[in-house]
């Protein structure tokens, strides 16, 4: 392993360090981008409706989301480096199940265990980029990771597409395996050593913060397909849960949920926009496959290849604003890129029946554009509001706001499905709106300046 200094590592050591993040990080986004793709796919050939079928969605991101948390807490107590390792090893087994799967709930179940070696993973990303950069090019590596993940993303839907076109659904999930192996030696290799937590694992507080995020969002899930009682049992248990969590963990030092971090208004502020963000980018990619199918009339085959530019614009602008998120607030550059992210679903949701793959393009790659330009700056705003120490927690709820707003927009996504007439269309509106109400949010920062940026 490479030995951590005060500042960073340099040269050879964090190139490589990088790269075994990067492919970790590939690893997770990847399977979730092909996933996406493929589930109109799954849904034929299991039986499932449409409504039903996003639980292969659901499922990954339920326990990724319900998980963070405790692994980002457990990482600070082991080791980031070998909590990603895990996760890398886990992710593994879990994309053999996904490959074996013959219904619907084997396949959930199997994307659950997928979420959790994901959340191991996503859990100390941002964490092991600090220790990885220097404090005053921590934007480049947040970046960088931003990049990986828009070309994880991009990737997705092509490697998708070119799957189904020649093979059944499971190859989607079988090729993960030479890409984590990858991962996983590398991750052996290079990863530096990183200060690890005194405290002991509060392992009454990870069972109450799994149980109150996983419970709330099935309840809510349940709600949302119809059900009644069930499903207003479980949130209002998942309250309780909540209630206790709160209570139990008042005045620990490292809180597995850490709210006093969300006390920080420059923290608090970048939190909320970016789960805005990304529910808004939920509801136009779980319905997109959809839209271009039944109103555009397009294959399964080309549809992957019409949702790429998404993740090409988000690639491409995570690395170029790279340079300028270490120098502009995000306060200007998050709130342009989510602007333009909600410019460009208007123009989607604009578009005629007929309109040619072309128009479908440069309309997709915009708002990708828009999207790619808003993360950096507002993830490097919550990494350096976190004071020194809380390098975990700060990473476990970057990742929360990632997954718990995409959480969201497939449990919206899924209403809109079943009580809304031209649902796909519909989402395409909600999509821009969400985008702009997190652009106005952010844009609120800059009467903050010099407090929050």
């Amino acid at each position: 392993m490479a030995t951590l200094g005060s500042t960073g590592l340099y040269g050879a050591k964090r190139t490589q360090a990088m790269l075994a993040v990067a492919l970790s990080v590939l690893l997770s986004v990847l399977d979730y981008a092909v996933a996406n793709v493929a589930l109109p796919t799954i849904a034929r050939d299991l039986h499932a409706s449409s409504s039903q079928s996003i639980w292969v969605i659901n499922a990954y991101q339920l326990a990724s989301l319900s998980m963070l948390l405790p692994l980002a807490s457990i990482g600070a107590r082991i080791g980031f480096a070998r909590m990603c390792r895990i996760g890398i090893g886990v992710f593994l087994v879990a994309s053999i199940c996904c490959a074996l799967s013959h219904s619907l709930l084997q396949i959930a179940l199997a994307r659950a265990l997928q979420g959790v070696g994901g959340a191991s993973i996503m859990s100390v990303n941002i964490a092991l980029i600090r220790f990885i950069y220097p404090h005053n090019e921590l934007g480049k590596g947040i970046a960088l990771n931003g990049l990986v993940i828009g070309t994880g993303v991009a990737l997705g839907p092509t490697v998708g597409s070119i799957v189904l076109s020649f093979a059944t659904w499971p190859w989607i999930f079988w090729i993960n395996l030479p890409l984590g192996l990858a991962a996983l030696g590398l991750a052996s290799a290079a990863l530096p050593i990183t200060p690890q937590s005194e405290n002991k694992i509060d392992k009454v507080g990870a069972v109450l913060t799994a149980l109150a995020f996983s419970v709330t969002v099935i309840g809510a899930d349940d709600l949302v397909h119809g059900g009644s009682f069930g499903g207003a049992a479980a949130v209002l248990f998942g309250v309780c849960c909540w209630g206790v969590l709160l209570r139990y963990q008042k005045g620990r030092a490292e809180p597995i949920m850490p709210v006093d971090l969300l006390g920080l208004p420059e923290f608090l502020v970048a939190f909320l926009v970016g789960t805005i963000g990304f529910i808004a980018s939920n509801f136009f990619i779980i319905a997109m496959p959809f839209t271009l199918e039944t109103l555009f009339n397009r294959p399964p085959t080309v549809t992957g290849f019409l949702i790429t530019p998404w993740a090409v614009g988000v690639a491409v602008m995570s690395f170029t604003i790279g340079k300028w998120a270490d120098r502009i607030p995000a306060s200007v550059l998050s709130s342009a890129g989510l602007l333009l992210t909600s410019f460009g679903f208007v123009m989607l949701w604009w578009l005629p029946t007929d309109a040619s793959n072309f128009d479908i393009i440069w309309r997709t790659g915009l708002a990708g554009c828009g999207f790619g330009m808003f993360q950096p700056p507002n993830n490097r705003a919550m990494m350096i509001s976190a004071p020194h120490g809380r390098e975990g927690g700060a990473s476990g709820l970057l990742s929360v706001a990632r997954l718990g707003g995409q959480t969201l927009g497939a449990l919206f996504v899924a209403a809109v499905f079943r009580f809304a007439t031209h649902a796909s269309s519909l989402c395409l509106l909600l999509a821009a709106c969400m985008a702009f109400l997190g652009a106005s949010l952010s844009a609120s920062r800059l009467l903050y300046a010099g407090k929050i940026r």
